[in-house]
């Protein structure tokens, strides 16, 4: 049994604290998926002041397999974040979107999960809070995706006619896991009873989760979506997120005034 050192990709996640001067430090990687390092060192450390939540790049590791430890010996920050520690919005969207990897265990699939976060970080850090809650929408539909549990926004799951070839009202269906057009809704009792207890989305919001996954990203954030529309949309994508997280998200609870 030896010693050895390897670097990894990751984004810090969180900080806890062991002792006097050490962290204990929850990391995403690509290849592991979450991780925990210890980082030793004062709070003068340089390198204690680059380990910072949602700090993204290349991380130099040392495993004692006798100790079965593994701490962080260096960091190659590549991607700072400054906006996500000075927006109240975006420190809470990033916080979110970490519980989400962390209690779907990476969706099974670190390395995609891994691109969809970089990309959320990224994204969210460069533009205006407003153009952020949008961003945020697009991860949690993506996100959907990779799980497996994304809607059909195109057709309607009872008739099968397009979703988006007219303006009107669409609603999501629990038990169906799919979205029914205004048309089919009066002749299901069950369907009229089911409307009422779920979501309602407009033509606008169906349009966007259709081009999310259609249009390239820079496309998709060209596009205007009308703020009664985007409204409608996260409280539909929070539920969904939430139920495939199988418990509920504390930071949704936590920044209910705020996401």
């Amino acid at each position: 049994m030896g010693d050895r050192n390897r670097e990894t990709q990751g984004i810090i996640f969180s900080l806890k604290k062991q002792g006097e001067q050490n962290r204990l430090v929850s990391i995403f990687t690509p290849d592991q998926g979450i991780i925990n390092c210890m980082l030793y060192g004062g709070p003068k450390s340089k390198l204690r002041s680059l380990v910072q939540p949602f700090n993204r790049g290349s991380l130099y590791l040392y495993t004692d397999n006798i100790k079965h430890s593994v701490k962080i010996t260096d960091f190659d920050a590549k991607k700072i974040h400054m906006s996500l520690r000075e927006n109240l919005y975006k420190s809470w969207a990033a916080t979110l979107a970490s519980e989400i990897v962390l209690k779907t265990k990476c969706a099974g699939d670190p390395q995609n999960s891994f691109i969809l976060l970089s990309a959320l970080l990224d994204g969210i850090d460069a533009v205006s809070e407003e153009e952020a809650r949008l961003g945020m929408l697009r991860f949690l539909w993506r996100y959907l995706g990779l799980l497996g549990i994304q809607p059909d926004a195109r057709e309607c799951t009872s008739c099968g006619t397009s979703l988006l070839s007219k303006e009107h009202d669409i609603y999501y269906i629990e038990n169906q896991n799919g979205f029914v057009c205004s048309d089919c809704i009066p002749y299901s009792a069950e369907n009229l009873r089911k409307a009422a207890e779920n979501f309602k989305l407009d033509i606008h919001s169906i349009t966007y989760l259709a081009a999310i996954n259609e249009l390239t990203p820079g496309k998709v954030r060209e596009l205007i979506l009308p703020a009664e529309s985007a409204y409608k949309l996260k409280r539909l994508l929070y539920h969904l997120i939430e139920k495939s997280c199988g418990t509920k998200l504390e930071t949704l609870e936590s920044g209910a005034g705020i996401l």
